[in-house]
């Protein structure tokens, strides 16, 4: 048996051993996998001749996980979602702003002429 992963709880390591155990690869899981404490790394074991596979399908399946968003992520903040038009709050108020300074730019024009 070859060493392929080491996770922190049994419930990765059972995880990892049933997505190997899908694909047709036995696994042997080390360490503190039973007991009335659960907790420490647990090691996951494959046979030598599967290896390359099993290395190859935790690697697709974390590069895959990459692509989605992670449940603790952040939400996006309330100044990153469209209002109206697809402006955002601030580019929303750096318009009105802008409308603003120019209304107050021919106001000040007018009044001088």
């Amino acid at each position: 048996m070859v060493h392929v992963r080491t996770v922190p709880t049994a419930f990765h390591a059972r995880v990892i051993a049933a997505r190997l155990g899908a694909e047709g690869i036995i696994t042997e899981l080390r360490g503190n996998v039973g007991g009335p404490y659960p907790f420490g790394d647990v090691s996951v074991w494959v046979p030598e001749r599967d290896v390359d596979e099993a290395s190859e399908l935790l690697l697709a399946d974390e590069v895959e996980a990459a692509f989605y968003p992670h449940p603790d992520d952040e939400e996006p903040s309330p100044s990153a979602r469209p209002l109206m038009f697809g402006l955002t709050r601030r580019r929303l108020l750096a318009a009105v702003g802008l409308i603003l300074i120019m209304w107050a730019a021919v106001a000040a024009h007018m009044a001088v002429a």
